[in-house]
């Protein structure tokens, strides 16, 4: 539970920062074109510790505490001693992940920008559903709770889609890549997981 208040405590400081400094905002953003001509790779992190508004901030790092005080917590029973580079490792790897296929198709576009954990928070999410599959997931606005595992297969069915049609400025691949890469991580470091997934769902 720790790293996940810390990185809620570190993400919140910068955003409210940034977006009182247009500078600094500038500096930190996700730009695939200054990436690429001016070697900038420190922006494939920073960039997630950005939001385009306190609306934003507030749902990225809502569904982050809700979900990352999960992981942590079956980490710690699944990886003892070794939870807390693990669980680092999905949050970074996720952000860095989600990105890339934003910064292929982008590179030469010196207008593109992207800000948000949204990338990583799917990793999270991804990761407490393989973890936790009886768990339920509640929404805005639909009043009843969604099996983990149903919201999974929604949610990336729905990511991809928009990913594909969608004009309305979100990082629908971020956070489809994300979301895959929270999954596939948490599985490599416990292939065994699958079974106790399946076993929980009762197949």
């Amino acid at each position: 539970m720790v790293l996940t208040y810390i990185i809620i405590f570190i993400t919140v400081a910068v955003s409210a920062f940034a977006m009182n400094s247009e500078e600094l905002f500038s500096k930190l953003r996700f730009n695939a074109y200054d990436v690429k001509h001016s070697n900038q790779w420190y922006r494939f992190f920073t960039y997630g510790f950005l939001h385009a508004g306190y609306v934003h901030l507030f749902i990225n790092m809502l569904v982050l505490y809700s979900f990352g005080v999960i992981v942590e917590s079956y980490f710690k029973i699944y990886f003892p001693g070794k939870s807390g580079l693990y669980f680092i490792l999905l949050y970074v790897g996720g952000l860095i992940l989600s990105i890339i296929p934003s910064y292929g198709k982008h590179k030469n576009d010196v207008f593109y920008n992207a800000v948000g954990a949204s990338g990583a928070v799917a990793a999270v999410v991804f990761a407490s559903i393989i973890l936790y599959p009886t768990g339920k997931i509640y929404l805005f606005l639909i009043p009843v709770p969604i099996p983990a595992p149903v919201f999974g297969v929604f949610y990336v069915g729905y990511e991809y889609y928009m990913a594909k049609n969608s004009r309305d400025n979100i990082g629908h691949d971020a956070h489809l890549w994300g979301a895959l890469f929270g999954l596939i991580f948490t599985i490599a470091l416990k292939p065994g997981l699958v079974g106790i997934f399946l076993q929980q769902i009762g197949m």
